[in-house]
């Protein structure tokens, strides 16, 4: 299966500090890699309402701004979630799209869980401080959702910067988003799992 990467943006403002990272990471994917990015402060995305015990579960319609996204992360090979670090996490845009990940779990013939199995999660995001240990929440969020799901986790590309642009003057992640696809991502496990 040829590689398809799926960008989810989910800042709040255009062209970020996250964003830039992310596309000087995907300067360096080979050429025939499909890439595809969404923008999700552009889709007007419901709240997610928590169906779990319910059995409405039906497919969204791929004509509207749920079933596009489902269509497209099921679709993709690499998931990049691209969100910049709020409050220790990711934003409340990237939080939104990661809960009906739960509904898409139940929903008849989508196979979701089964459809992600080996994937690849990946994260890219930009924090104000110096400090990386600050985002281990965002960090360990996306890492559990890769495990819950069967996926390879391939990191976080971190960042700093907070004024637009900064992402620039960060060397050390301008360097590193050079390789940062390239690496082989290990299956991703609960602490508690056995490898």
């Amino acid at each position: 299966m040829s590689r398809r990467f799926l960008f989810v943006l989910g800042s709040a403002r255009l062209d970020g500090n996250t964003e830039l990272l992310a596309r000087t990471a995907a300067e360096q994917l080979p050429g025939d890699v499909e890439q595809r990015w969404i923008r999700l402060a552009e889709l007007p995305l419901p709240d997610f309402t928590d169906l779990r015990r319910d059995a409405d579960h039906v497919r969204p319609p791929a004509d509207d701004a749920t079933g596009l996204l489902l269509d497209a992360t099921l679709a993709a090979t690499d998931i990049v979630i691209a969100s910049p670090l709020y409050w220790y996490s990711v934003s409340s845009l990237t939080k939104r799209y990661l809960d009906y990940w739960a509904g898409w779990l139940r929903t008849p013939g989508v196979d979701f869980q089964e459809t992600l199995a080996g994937r690849t999660l990946w994260g890219v995001t930009a924090l104000a401080g110096r400090e990386p240990s600050v985002a281990e929440p965002l960090i360990g969020m996306l890492h559990h959702s890769a495990a819950y799901l069967g996926m390879r986790f391939g990191g976080v590309l971190l960042g700093n910067g907070s004024a637009r642009g900064d992402v620039r003057n960060d060397a050390g992640a301008l360097a590193r988003a050079k390789t940062f696809f390239a690496q082989e991502p290990p299956l991703a496990r609960f602490p508690h799992q056995a490898p």
